[in-house]
């Protein structure tokens, strides 16, 4: 065999040269056991089943995949659970983990496949220090079949059964293959020089051994249009094992076909080459990405949230982020499960922080509802009262510090407020009882209003001259007249607005700043009957902002906790969305009312 034959053999070739090409095989390995994507952890129990069963001797790398496969689904089955378990309420200090039984049983098999492999492995390694010893053994022999040409002629066919036997040896340890290799090659050289009486035994054995070569030649010629790469390198190695056992061939073709099957071997070990680099890079943007994805989660929870609506905003975002990683294929080994645990951890984070808010939540608006509650039964007591005097100063008093307290949740909040309201209502209806002589003067004022009404319902029907004008007198002709009886108060109302509403409109004057300027011309007719009816009205406006304020909190903390993956709840969310706008459009308004209140007390 030639120099290069030998070259090949030693594994002192360059990148092109095949010995190189088992280092990379453990990348082919591991790029295979992570080809198959595993969706639940029975399928990877079930698949270590199959492998004790059978008695297969799986990779390395499949342990791993499986491994760390199992325990990210383990991981998120469990973040799941306690996540539901937050948000339905629970306790997060009295949350315990339940035992896994498909943990255990993995386990348990895991174990199985590791004393296998333990034990195939001395196995292997026993069966290769017998091929060793078996292989010298072959080399001794040979050695002393060469020592004189009639020795080496007596000896061929002996010498050809030996050659047999190495062919059929397989393994030996690594580090004695290349030097028992060139013993081998040694001392088949030297027997075959000592043959000078058996020429021809010679030129037939280099003529089957280039026929040989030359297809494996074309053997390995054709794996270069072979689709699998990591197939195409396995199928080259054996071919390269089946190249080692060949005998010689004639030294002037040595050259030749050693060429040509170094030139086949080079384009699929750059194939190979070009693959891993792929895949490499490939796993260096995904851990970009990766790093990405936590540095968002992260920023996330260096952030401040006051109101459910803003946490509950923050969870979609991380709930998007994970599922965008999921997206994601895996990063270099030796950093796939450290940038998994920084991305866990982050979110881990994130939702300890949102269960422990609405922990805190909770606990005020316990102590809110139990406040407003207090505040009612106050209420209830003195709502029958008939000291007016010291019972309307309670009763005010009430209704301030009521204003003082948070919110509670909503529900709780209407029934609660409805039983407040009506006890100050009872009280104060029946105060403004005591004062009948008014009730002539209440059905007298209501005539009147409706008679403005009828004249502004025939100004809205008909064409006038200076209709803006004539709107505006009977508006300030309207806002002079007194109190009407409480029972038609509302109805009145509702019907004044509609009518001046549609006026408006056709004057192009905004609703508002119609309600804005009505009330301030009505302010001089209330300034006149004194401080007091001012300060009333002032008190009745700040209930009214501060009514309005706590249902735009309590619709906003609500809105958090709404889901809008359905159609329904969409459309609830936006409906909620207008209520919250409209309330705000009208506090605007009564802050306005307000600062006219205090412009006029000056």
């Amino acid at each position: 065999m030639d120099a290069q034959e030998n070259a090949l053999m030693e594994g002192k070739l360059s990148e092109e040269q095949l010995t190189e090409a088992p280092v990379e095989a453990c990348d082919a390995s591991e790029s295979n056991a992570k080809s198959r994507n595993y969706k639940s952890k029975a399928e990877i129990v079930e698949r270590l089943k199959e492998i004790v069963g059978n008695g297969e001797n799986p990779t390395k790398e499949e342990l791993d995949h499986l491994k760390t496969t199992f325990y990210k689904l383990h991981i998120a089955e469990r973040e799941s659970k306690q996540k539901a378990y937050l948000e339905s309420g629970g306790d997060p200090d009295k949350y315990v983990l339940t035992p896994d039984e498909d943990e255990e049983v993995f386990k348990a098999e895991m174990g199985v496949i590791k004393e296998r492999r333990a034990k195939l492995f001395l196995e292997q390694e026993a069966e290769k220090q017998e091929n060793l010893q078996k292989k010298l053994d072959i080399i001794e022999t040979i050695k002393n079949m060469a020592i004189s040409p009639e020795e080496a002629n007596k000896n061929y066919n002996a010498f050809k059964e030996l050659q047999q036997q190495w062919k059929e040896i397989k393994s030996v340890p690594a580090d004695k293959a290349n030097e028992l290799w060139r013993n081998y090659q040694l001392y088949v050289e030297q027997f075959y020089d000592q043959l000078h009486l058996n020429r021809e035994a010679r030129e037939y054995d280099f003529k089957k051994n280039l026929s040989i070569k030359t297809q494996l030649c074309e053997a390995a010629e054709k794996l270069a249009t072979e689709n699998d790469v990591i197939s195409a390198f396995h199928q080259l190695q054996e071919l390269h094992q089946q190249y080692r056992e060949t005998g010689p061939v004639a030294k002037e073709l040595r050259e030749e076909i050693w060429a040509r099957f170094k030139a086949a071997s080079t384009i699929i070990n750059k194939r190979h080459q070009q693959h891993f680099e792929e895949l490499r890079a490939k796993e260096e943007e995904n851990l970009k990405r990766k790093t990405e994805l936590c540095e968002q989660v992260e920023a996330i929870v260096q952030g401040e949230y006051t109101h459910a609506s803003d946490w509950e905003k923050q969870t979609k975002e991380i709930i998007g982020i994970q599922a965008e990683w999921k997206k994601i294929g895996f990063a270099p080994q030796k950093m796939n499960v450290k940038i998994f645990e920084r991305f866990r951890a982050a979110c881990d984070s994130f939702f300890a922080q949102k269960a422990a808010f609405f922990k805190n939540m909770k606990q005020v608006f316990n102590e809110n509802t139990a406040k407003k509650q207090a505040l009612v039964e106050q209420a209830e007591a003195l709502m029958d009262s008939t000291d007016w005097k010291t019972t309307s100063d309670k009763m005010i008093a009430l209704q301030k510090e009521w204003k003082t307290i948070g919110a509670v949740p909503k529900k709780v909040g209407d029934e609660l407020w409805d039983k407040f309201l009506t006890a100050c209502n009872k009280f104060f209806e029946a105060r403004n009882a005591t004062n009948g002589g008014t009730r002539n003067e209440e059905h007298a004022n209501l005539d009147k209003k409706k008679n403005i009404i009828a004249q502004l319902k025939e100004l809205a029907t008909g064409v006038a001259d200076d209709l803006q004008a004539k709107v505006q007198s009977l508006v300030e002709e309207y806002n002079t007249v007194g109190h009407v009886p409480y029972k038609e108060k509302d109805k009145l109302y509702q019907e004044y607005h509609e009518i001046l509403d549609k006026l408006y409109n056709d004057l192009h004057i905004s609703v508002a700043k119609k309600r804005l300027d009505n009330f301030k011309n009505n302010l001089k007719n209330v300034a006149k009957r004194g401080e007091e009816a001012l300060d009333n009205e002032r008190a009745r406006l700040m209930r009214r902002y501060e009514g309005m304020k706590q249902e735009i909190n309590t619709y906003e903390n609500n809105l958090g906790f709404l889901n809008a993956s359905s159609k329904k709840g969409n459309s609830l969310i936006e409906e909620m969305n207008h209520k919250v706008q409209k309330l705000k459009d009208d506090m605007e308004l009564v802050k306005q009312k307000i600062k006219a209140i205090d412009a006029e007390n000056k």
